[in-house]
């Protein structure tokens, strides 16, 4: 037994939703229906009865979206980078790194790719009603590994010495480098 309001809702969360939290919210929301069906109520009576305990479809959608981990991943991300960012500046200006043998287009490359990806994470970040645009994460995760490790590469090849300020900078990158790919499954998962 269905009703055209519930499969409306049904459909506008599978359409919004990660099909396994989709489902999660559906359980909910049949649970309710056919609790009011039990109860005496009429189909339609039964599915506003439970649409109105289960709330607006966009409030709903929002509030998934709101704890999606990639949204709170991108979030710590951006949260970080100006530290890690402050921390490799510091060591490249100290490091003279103008004078290493660095070609200029891998300055130019590294630079758009590192400004792409955090414009990546400001939209997963700032997502309220788009449970797909955390999930950019997913891409902008992997990218910042690969410039994190790309950082940590060219400094090794490049630098004259290995200064103290590089060292720290080296341990930043790395230790982002673990928290992404930690929170990368999870992600993934949802």
């Amino acid at each position: 037994m269905s009703s055209p309001l519930i499969d409306e809702c049904l459909a506008g969360l599978h359409h919004r939703l990660p099909a396994a939290i989709a489902d999660e919210a559906a359980d909910g929301l049949i649970e309710a229906y056919e609790h009011h069906l039990a109860a005496g109520a009429s189909e339609q009576a039964a599915a506003r009865a439970a649409l109105a305990e289960f709330g607006e479809l966009t409030m709903v959608v929002g509030e998934f979206t709101r704890q999606a981990p990639g949204r709170r991943t991108s979030r710590l991300l951006l949260a970080t980078g100006p530290v890690i960012g402050a921390c490799w500046a510091t060591a490249l200006i100290l490091s003279h790194f103008w004078a290493w043998p660095v070609p200029d287009a891998g300055r130019l490359t590294f630079g758009s790719v590192l400004m792409l990806t955090i414009a990546t994470l400001a939209i997963a970040a700032t997502s309220q009603h788009s449970y797909r645009r955390t999930r950019l994460t997913a891409l902008a995760g992997p990218a910042l590994i690969i410039l994190d490790t790309t950082a940590i590469t060219a400094v090794l090849l490049a630098a004259p010495a290995l200064t103290w300020a590089l060292r720290i900078a080296i341990a930043a990158s790395l230790t982002r480098i673990a928290l992404t790919l930690a929170s990368l499954p999870r992600i993934a998962a949802r």
